[in-house]
């Protein structure tokens, strides 16, 4: 037999890093490609209003966190990681590729819807095999000692913000064009680039998908890898002592089940939440109330995963209001942001805000570092739960700032796109203030025998906050205008400007018909001048359309900003003061 080799250089990283790295972003590329043009896809060429098109985002990115829990049990038990994640690329091609089909059939809304949804389908599956897998071979490629884990996970994120920054300048220069029929070369980019990433890895992966002494990485299942299951028992030995085994307590596991149920029902029957959201919402609940009732759980313990649960609760509310980047500040950059540059007489993609984030990531994350560890240094870096409420109070600025911008804005005037980018910019500060703990906090505090089950409900967690993002979101104002008003630009200019069947969308307010302002077909109009000068003239004469979120009435942009402002902030500050009780209840752990 022809001896191992050690597989790891003594200097710099393993070439299985670059794999790892490249592989994620051309999945980044992928997802957030198609999600720059989701929300415009849906409204500009489905015609969706805005509430049903923000709910569809937030279930489809509510999914996208909660069925890694399942992809990553097959992966444990059955197929391995490599398996998995070849599986869950090619289902997530698949699913670009129906969205393609969709936007080809844009005109006919029955077929494009369907295939709309089965390709959605297919994305969230295929991620549920792919997300949980790729991630965790980043470290197996290293000994359990070795200190280039930190820069390795460093390097494997870059590949997820360089995929998050090209993919919609490609897709949306492709796609988001202000003509709904091109949407589909953005969606077909986005299954291109997913091809790309499943044929470099499937090509790469047995010559550099390798552990240190040269076994290789993801083909065993993790619960038949016998080899790593005893360097991990070792180390939970090490962590963790007395070992404590739990027991599957079936009392405990038929309430818990039942109160699922209870809950469930509730959410979509009385209190009118989707399909979706009931699940989400009930397992959100359920699942950490099975586990906390665990009775081999010591004081010290149960404690601990208290402190768990409350960040994650707060969390939920700073993933909510980042979220809306996919949905309603993407409606905000349509159509309420000046992005025409004069110098080059060039009107900038809306799809292209979504880059922002990335940018400022990639520029500011070293910044941040460096602060945390000065700081380190002179023992006064701040507690993960006070790290978390800055961020979060960070996210209040932002909503803060663009509320500024937009208060008492006359219909039909756009703002400057300074505004929407100072506010990405100032959600990354709070993002890199926020976002690197979570799971890092999981891990520490989480016992060993439940690492896994809490590491699921930080994902719920999240899953839950992007399908509140969507809710949310469906609160945007939504104008309306008169009937007349539009047929009346139709006869004076001979357009066609109002769709199919819209008297579906009639309606009757008092003596007037009105109609959803979004449902006008601007872009039949192929003079790029008069479309601009009718699209202005309309816009001036929208009619507000108020709504109310548990009691507070939302007519306007600032309005709904300022809801954001009061949520964010609020939660920051009782976050804040929880901080010093919820080191107390960490034992030591920080």
């Amino acid at each position: 037999m022809t001896p191992k080799i050690e597989n790891t250089p003594t200097k710099g990283h393993p070439k299985g890093i670059y794999l790892l790295f490249v592989t994620e972003m051309w999945e980044r590329f992928s997802y957030y490609g198609m999600r720059a043009l989701f929300v415009l896809y849906m409204t500009k060429a489905l015609l969706f209003d805005k509430a049903y098109s923000s709910q569809i985002y937030g279930s489809y990115t509510g999914l996208v966190y909660l069925t890694p829990l399942i992809g990553g049990y097959i992966a444990d038990r059955y197929w391995g990681n490599r398996r998995s994640i070849i599986v869950g690329a090619l289902l997530m091609a698949v699913g670009q590729f129906l969205m393609f089909l969709s936007g080809s059939f844009f005109e006919n809304a029955e077929l494009a819807t369907i295939l709309m949804f089965s390709g959605l389908g297919f994305l969230i599956f295929g991620n549920g095999f792919f997300k949980p897998n790729i991630s965790t071979m980043v470290g197996q490629l290293y000994k359990p000692e070795d200190k280039r884990k930190d820069s390795a996970y460093t390097i494997f994120y870059m590949g997820v913000n360089t995929g998050s920054f090209i993919a919609p300048i490609i897709c949306g220069v492709l796609g988001d064009t202000g003509h709904p029929a091109d949407f589909k070369w953005g969606f077909l980019a986005a299954c291109i680039g997913m091809l790309l990433g499943v044929i470099i890895f499937s090509l790469c992966k047995d010559k550099y998908l390798q552990t240190p002494s040269g076994d290789p990485i993801g083909i065993i299942p993790n619960s038949k890898d016998t080899k790593r299951s005893e360097t991990e028992k070792k180390l939970s030995e090490e962590k963790e002592s007395p070992a404590i085994e739990e027991k599957f307590n079936l009392k405990i596991a038929i309430i818990w089940g039942l109160a699922w149920i209870l809950l469930f029902l509730l959410l979509y029957f009385e209190l009118n939440t989707d399909l979706i959201g009931s699940l989400i919402f009930s397992l959100a609940i359920s699942a950490p109330g099975y586990i906390i009732s665990d009775p081999s759980l010591t004081k010290v313990e149960r404690s601990r995963i208290w402190v768990i649960y409350i960040i994650a609760f707060f969390v939920i509310f700073f993933w909510s209001a980042f979220e809306q980047a996919g949905a309603s500040l993407t409606y905000f950059a349509e159509e309420q942001t000046d992005r025409h540059l004069e110098l080059f007489n060039w009107t900038i993609p809306t799809s292209y805000f979504q880059s922002v984030n990335a940018v400022a990531i990639i520029i500011f994350a070293p910044i941040f570092v460096a602060i945390w560890a000065k700081l380190s240094k002179r023992g006064k870096e701040p507690a993960s739960p006070y790290k978390q409420s800055i961020g979060l109070f960070l996210l209040a600025i932002g909503y803060l700032v663009i509320a500024f911008g937009v208060k008492g804005l006359a219909p039909g005037i756009k703002v400057s796109m300074l505004w929407l980018i100072s506010l990405y910019t100032i959600h990354t500060f709070g993002e890199l203030c926020l976002s690197p703990i979570g799971l890092s906090m999981v891990n520490k505090l989480a016992p060993i025998r439940f690492a896994s089950l809490l590491m699921a409900v930080w994902y719920l967690s999240s899953a839950a906050a992007n399908k509140f993002a969507g809710t949310l979101s469906s609160y945007y104002p939504e104008p309306l205008i008169e009937l007349a008003t539009v047929q009346s630009v139709e006869k004076e200019n001979s357009l066609v400007l109002l769709p199919e069947e819209f008297e579906k969308e009639i309606i009757d307010k008092g003596d007037k018909k009105v109609i959803p302002f979004d449902i006008i077909t601007f872009y039949k109009i192929e003079d790029k001048a008069v479309k601009a000068g009718i699209q202005r003239s309309m816009e001036q004469q929208q009619i507000e359309n108020p709504k109310t979120f548990i009691g507070y009435r939302i007519s306007n942009l600032y309005e709904f900003f300022m809801l954001f402002v009061f949520m964010a902030g609020a939660a920051s500050v009782i976050l804040f003061f929880l901080s010093k009780r919820l080191m107390k209840m960490m034992h030591g752990i920080k």
